[in-house]
């Protein structure tokens, strides 16, 4: 990310949109670049920072990116973890797809949908979702979706879809929250996608969980994380 503007949440409202003041006392409109609850990510007064675009063609040229938070520094920017997730691949970080050197981002496949990454390579291909995670509950136990995602199981099925014996596929959780410590999915908010999950995972999709490193200095996937499909107390 390129150098970033901090600012002052003032509020979140139509999902796409939220009032910041800056060091300044200017107050602005910056674009939220996520569709979920963001559940303890938009708490008024909280600390923001704001990534600024020169593109004439936008009507709002800020972007808000990070969140301090009450249990640590989240990125609520959602397409942030499909870069970070390459990046990681690319650098050889994720063990085991030393044999797919070839990768490819929004590749077309099933019912119109996209995969996040393609890996390709002499042992088949892997097709990689890849989801953000930041909500994350006062024990460190990180939880995905953070509301009911009738398109988060609609992933989960075209996954499962393209399994054989020269295919792989990858549910790849990124933890974009500095708090997250294992994650889980939110059966109590959406059980639907729950139990998908779980019955994918049955049929051969491969879960990870990872979490990256979330400071207004950088952004990168430095750690693998426990996954359970429930959260343990």
């Amino acid at each position: 990310m390129s150098e970033l503007i901090e600012g002052r949440l003032l509020r979140r409202y139509k999902r796409f949109l939220a009032d910041v003041e800056l060091a300044d006392g200017q107050q602005i409109t910056a674009h939220c670049p996520n569709t979920g609850a963001m559940t303890g990510c938009a708490q008024p007064d909280s600390r923001v920072w704001l990534s600024r675009s020169d593109a004439k063609t936008r009507k709002y040229p800020h972007t808000w990116e990070l969140v301090a938070t009450a249990t640590g520094m989240a990125c609520i920017h959602s397409a942030r973890a499909n870069k970070v997730v390459r990046q990681a691949f690319e650098a050889g970080l994720i063990p085991g797809f030393e044999g797919y050197p070839q990768i490819r981002s929004e590749v077309k496949y099933g019912n119109n949908s996209r995969a996040d990454l393609l890996l390709e390579g002499p042992q088949g291909q892997v097709y990689v979702e890849v989801k953000s995670v930041t909500l994350c509950l006062d024990n460190g136990q990180g939880l995905f979706p953070d509301a009911v995602s009738d398109r988060g199981r609609k992933h989960l099925l075209e996954l499962e879809s393209v399994v054989d014996d020269t295919t792989r596929a990858v549910m790849f959780f990124c933890a974009l929250h500095s708090g997250v410590a294992r994650i889980s999915a939110a059966g109590e908010i959406d059980p639907r996608y729950r139990d998908t999950l779980a019955a994918v995972m049955g049929q051969g999709v491969e879960v990870m969980a990872w979490g990256a490193r979330v400071a207004p200095e950088e952004l990168v996937l430095e750690r693998a994380l426990p996954f359970s499909l429930d959260p343990h107390d």
